[in-house]
């Protein structure tokens, strides 16, 4: 007689959430054993389950410094956290079934269709294999790079190990580093090799899987997909855009770029204009930027990265959608077109929806967390969207959160990597396709 498991019967979302959420709690009890920290002694759980969160969400806000409290077996759980995290557990999966050679079912495309943010599962195991293919090949020429030039300021096994680990770690949009301190890349705001080897990291893990297929298909194909001009366009509006008011906010401070030459001023500008859109790494000093930097970050961090990549926020295909949505109000017309392209009703709907729950979410977060920490509203507000946009970014509230804040943030994280429809559909999966429509009513607006 066979066993009937119960979860066979999950939806899709739910399958993901309970995977990520299998994954945290075995990070943190790993984290959380004496060995994987430099101490001896056990470290709290709710800090354990912080990080483990932290990294599978791939955001890098953390409690504890990377580099100086966890053990090697502490950083190498994080590193593993963060590239599961940022591919997808079921990603992973597909790897060792590829590997040794098993049939991928019809539920695990489903899964991966899912995961993928995909409306179709057509071609979905031929994406998933260059998902792998882009990432290791991407992440082995960020890592030989980065180990070439930190070779220069340490043993190469250790600028062999750093490589590695920070390839990894800016690829996935994590923003977890071992410099120690608290410091991440601040001391590298000259280094042009550094600072453009991470960015294009960051940009390449950013963008998404789907893009990057198309950028390389482009020379046989000769074309882009309409998906690919809306993220690229956008992207490379929000980072030009970013570095110039990043430049002008912060050009006379002299805690961060006042205190540069002409070189340190752009690498700077432009390092966080990239970083603020879900890495989490800053050659900065994030404390000692003014107010009307931080709000500004908070608008990019909100933005976030694009889909089916390894960062988080609305995405910017969200935000072009809800840009078009306005101008094509203000113009009179009925549709939303881009690059002669007429975008569907059902889309549009969706940017929306997803727009205003995380707005919702950030709001609800902020209210509560005002409430329970001693900390500014800009400050809070900050640590909340980076936390929701898996940025990684802090003001330096991080270390000083309370249980509740810590709990909350972990949940704002989780949220913000699995995608607040993926949530929804999991609590209460979408029901069929309704039959009947109601008589269309009026109401005044504006």
């Amino acid at each position: 007689m066979k066993l009937k498991l119960s979860w066979i019967k999950l939806a899709p979302p739910q399958i993901l959430v309970l995977g990520f959420a299998g994954i945290i709690l075995i990070g943190a009890l790993l984290l959380s054993l004496p060995i994987a920290n430099t101490t001896g002694e056990p470290l709290p759980f709710i800090d354990a389950l912080f990080t483990a969160t932290s990294a599978t969400c791939v955001t890098g806000l953390v409690v504890v410094d990377t580099g100086t409290f966890f053990s090697l077996f502490g950083q190498i759980v994080i590193i593993v956290l963060i590239q599961v995290g940022g591919l997808g557990f079921m990603t992973m999966a597909t790897l060792f079934s590829l590997m040794l050679k098993r049939k991928i079912s019809l539920r695990d495309r489903l899964l991966l269709q899912e995961a993928m943010n995909q409306n179709t599962m057509e071609g979905i195991v031929r994406l998933i294999r260059k998902v792998l293919l882009f990432t290791f090949v991407i992440e082995g020429i960020g890592a030989v790079l980065l180990s070439i030039r930190w070779a220069f300021d340490m043993p190469f096994g250790k600028a062999l190990y750093f490589g590695v680990f920070h390839a990894v770690s800016m690829f996935n949009n994590a923003g977890f580093d071992l410099f120690g301190g608290y410091r991440s890349l601040t001391g590298y705001v000259y280094d042009p090799l550094v600072n453009f080897v991470v960015m294009f990291l960051i940009v390449s893990g950013g963008i998404g899987f789907i893009v990057l297929s198309d950028i390389v298909d482009f020379r046989i194909k000769r074309r882009l997909s309409l998906h690919s001009k809306v993220v690229l366009s956008m992207t490379a509006f929000l980072i030009i855009f970013g570095t110039i008011i990043i430049f002008i906010f912060e050009y006379s401070n002299q805690r961060t770029l006042g205190s540069l030459n002409g070189g340190g001023k752009f690498l700077g500008a432009l390092f966080q204009s990239v970083t603020t859109r879900t890495a989490g790494a800053n050659t900065l000093v994030i404390g000692d930027m003014r107010q009307a930097s931080h709000f500004f970050m908070v608008i990019l961090m909100f933005i976030g990265a694009s889909p089916g990549s390894t960062g988080g926020g609305i995405k910017t295909t969200t935000f072009t959608i809800m840009i078009g949505a306005v101008i094509s109000m203000l113009r009179g017309r009925d549709d939303i077109v881009m690059f002669r392209y007429r975008l569907a009703q059902e889309r549009i709907f969706k940017a929306l929806t997803i727009t205003l729950l995380s707005l919702l979410l950030i709001i609800g977060v902020v209210m509560v967390l005002s409430s329970t920490e001693d900390a500014s509203f800009l400050m809070i507000l900050y640590e909340t969207t980076s936390a929701f946009g898996t940025v990684g970014l802090s003001m330096g509230l991080t270390t000083e959160l309370s249980v509740i804040g810590k709990l909350l943030i972990c949940l704002t994280m989780f949220s913000g990597r699995l995608g607040l429809i993926t949530l929804a559909y999991a609590l209460g999966p979408k029901k069929g396709k309704q039959l009947f429509r109601h008589p269309e009513g009026k109401i005044i607006i504006g």
